[in-house]
Formats: C-alpha cells, structure tokens, sequence
C-alpha cells in the first residue's frame, strides 16, 4: 500500500458522521453496495455543503470543483439553450452521488445542478476523490457508476428515436418512480414532479405533455395531483410505455 492509499481514510473530519447521514447515503444501491472501508474513507474525507433554493453546486463550462453527495433536499441537473429555453436532464434526490466526469477526464463541467429547495451536501475534493481513484475498489465503484449513467443515457436516445410521445412520458415517470438517478429495484407509488418540471425533461410542450398525461389517467395508469403524480398501475403503465 502506498502513501498515498494509506492516507485516504485518515479524513480531516474528527466529527463522527450522524445515524441520519449515513442511512440517507446507504439507501443509495450504489453507494449501499461499496464495502464499509471505503464508505468510512469516503465519508471521513467529506465536507459539508448548504444550498439555499436557487444555489448551484455545479455550473457549466466552470472546472471541476468536486464529487458530491446529496443528503437533504432536491436539486435538478439542467441546461440552457441559446433561445433561453431550459432542459432538466434529471432530478437529484438524497443519497445520489454526481460530479464525478470532470473529475475523470479533466474538463469542464457538462451542465448545471442548481438546488429546487434548500439542501445538504457532502463535498469529496479533487485532490481526494484522485486519491481515492487510486484504490481498485473505488475506480471499479466509479466504473459501475457511469455504466449506469451511460445505460440510462442509452434510455433516452433510444425513447427520442424510436417511441412515441406518449411513451416516452409513460417511460419517464417509470423512471421518475425508481428515483431517476437512483434506479431503486422497488418504485414509489407517488412521483414528486411538476407537469411544468416534467415537460422540460422530456423537451416537449406543456400543451402536448397535458394530453398525453390525460391519455394515461384515462387509462387507469396515473392520477394527477399538486405537484406530484401518483402512479395508480405500475402493470398498465409499463405497458403504455412499450407502445411505438
């Protein structure tokens, strides 16, 4: 072992990390599945971050300022077009983790994370997080990571390409369901998005978005309520979300 790994682990937080922190973090089932060495190394290495509503932890075209954890709050991943038109690529909920492809290859960051509600952070620095790539199970954890962002990718191009719009909403709110990012195996009956938020996900109009999520409480597959939309048949919506 060198130095260098030897290091990693010794953080500068003497402040053991709270109950609630640590089962927020490992509800995440990529963060849940990294053995408990590194999980400690990872944690002890973290530095707390506060964002008020609007705040950005992240900012496009800027270098890479670290590796983040979500503990408390929501935070959206989106961007801008040159008309001023805004394009949510994904919704960030408490234990995901994200920052990590500048990190890797040196550039700058490929969109903005701005917080939706007041949130909680964890903050891995570069010089740690390139520490901490130098241990075999965390490179491999960080390989997964991005096998599952590249997947989810892979997702969307083949929805836009091949699947029709009512679909890809029925696809998406499946998504939704399982945490976007977060991809739980179990979905959660009630998806906390606003038809505004989601219409800016899948890049089509309001308009257009409210007749197709009409379509589905019509088929006994959601309920609209404020803000949110329950999923009233996990069978029937699945099958909505295959049509073509």
């Amino acid at each position: 072992m060198t130095e260098r790994e030897r290091g990693v682990g010794q953080g500068r937080n003497t402040k053991p990390v709270e109950d609630t922190v640590m089962a927020t973090m490992l509800s995440n089932p990529w963060f849940g599945a990294l053995p408990a060495s590194l999980v400690e190394a990872m944690l002890a290495l973290c530095e707390p971050l506060h964002l008020h509503p609007g705040q950005m932890a992240l900012r496009q075209t800027e270098a890479a300022n670290g590796f983040f954890g979500l503990v408390s709050g929501s935070l959206k991943a989106s961007t801008l077009g040159e008309d001023g038109r805004e394009a949510i690529l994904a919704v960030i909920e408490p234990g995901n983790w994200f920052g990590e492809i500048s990190l890797l290859d040196g550039r700058s960051r490929t969109h903005d994370v701005t917080a939706l509600e007041a949130s909680e952070l964890l903050v891995l620095s570069p010089s740690d997080f390139a520490a901490l790539m130098a241990r075999g199970e965390f490179s491999r954890a960080i390989s997964v990571l991005l096998a599952g962002r590249i997947r989810s990718l892979y997702w969307l191009v083949e929805d836009a390409a091949l699947r029709s719009t009512r679909a890809r909403v029925a696809r998406r709110l499946l998504m939704l369901a399982s945490g976007d990012l977060t991809m739980a195996e179990n979905s959660r009956a009630s998806v906390p998005v606003s038809q505004e938020a989601l219409a800016m996900m899948l890049g089509i109009t309001r308009q257009t978005l409210s007749k197709e999520l009409k379509a589905l409480v019509d088929e006994g597959a959601v309920a609209l309520r404020y803000r949110r939309i329950e999923i009233m048949s996990v069978v029937r919506l699945k099958a909505l979300a295959e049509l073509r």
